[in-house]
């Protein structure tokens, strides 16, 4: 998810010249209408009160059709491939270098969504430590306390 962010917000994202730009936090319920509106409510910047599917769908081919877009799904768990067939119907409409990345910790997710997988590995214990001594205590650990120290290397090993 924070890598995602980092390129949803990245400059060089929008040099690529996508006319929209959408995130959707899924999470455990992938509710294919749900989801749905929320990609259209983005995408248009407003509440939408369709009652069905077929409204969204269409609202969303109207709102699509011909533009480049960015979708993220975030923490998507759904390994129903029909569900997300159903979701992904009217995005097929935007044009040429549309991209939709998901973040997932399941490999069964990738798979059933057909998408190329980029596994991400868990940072060495010394890089865990500088990352969080930088936000913790701003980046001077020349003068830190070895009792913060101690503390800090607790919550670098239990949050790996």
């Amino acid at each position: 998810t924070t890598l995602a962010q980092h390129v949803f917000n990245d400059l060089r994202v929008d040099e690529a010249k996508f006319d929209v730009k959408v995130w959707v936090c899924v999470s455990d319920e992938f509710d294919v209408f749900k989801i749905s509106r929320a990609i259209l409510e983005a995408v248009t910047k407003s509440a939408d009160d369709s009652r069905d599917l077929e409204m969204v769908h269409r609202g969303m081919k109207e709102e699509l059709t011909g533009k480049k877009f960015l979708l993220v799904l975030d923490d998507v768990w759904n390994e129903n491939q029909p569900k997300w067939e159903e979701v992904q119907k009217p995005l097929v409409l935007g044009v040429q270098g549309s991209k939709i990345l998901v973040t997932t910790r399941s490999k069964e997710v990738a798979s059933t969504m057909r998408s190329e997988e980029y596994s991400l590995q868990q940072l060495q214990e010394d890089d865990c430590w500088k990352l969080f001594a930088k936000h913790a205590f701003r980046g001077d650990c020349t003068q830190l306390n070895p009792e913060c120290k101690k503390i800090g290397m607790k919550i670098v090993k239990k949050c790996k």
